[in-house]
């Protein structure tokens, strides 16, 4: 048991995320992980009062804060799971991504994919920030490409 502990801490290090608490945000929480083992850090709803979110309709939610993510690395934003099951609310372009460089506030554009409304209150957890590092790739324009089994086949292919 030890030795597994052991290597899981080595396969995991901390990333440093700066966060910035943004005017009226005071009485918000920090984003944090709910439990030492999620691999999210929960965003809140900053709104003041309550949203309605009506079955089908689309919002920017603001979260009150802003953030520095180490260059490397990007912020992942993600839907929380209970609030997609138990609601129908999800984020729309998850995973949304939130650049190294970027520092303004952070927001979540949710949609409601459910039959009733959804109201979001202030304090709400409505998603979930994931640090994941980031492959530089690099554009180099060729004349051809290498074949494959699969080829130029596209949507639908490679389930026969």
């Amino acid at each position: 048991m030890t030795h597994q502990r052991t290597a899981d801490a080595k396969r995991t290090s901390a990333v440093r995320v700066l966060w910035l608490r943004l005017e009226g945000a005071g009485d918000l929480p920090l984003p944090a992980r709910a439990t030492p083992g999620a691999a999210g850090i929960d965003l809140r709803s900053a709104v003041h009062g309550t949203v309605e979110v009506a079955p089908g309709e689309r919002v920017s939610v603001a979260t009150g804060f802003a953030v520095a993510i180490p260059r490397g690395f990007e912020g992942q934003v993600r839907p929380r799971s209970g609030l997609a099951l138990k609601q129908g609310m999800t984020v729309l372009n998850a995973p949304g991504t939130v650049d190294s460089d970027y520092r303004g506030e952070i927001l979540v554009i949710l949609i409601n994919h459910g039959a009733e409304p959804v109201r979001i209150h202030r304090g709400d957890r409505i998603a979930q920030l994931v640090i994941a590092p980031v492959a530089r790739a690099e554009s180099v324009e060729v004349d051809v490409l290498d074949e494959t089994e699969r080829g130029a086949e596209g949507f639908g292919s490679t389930g026969r």
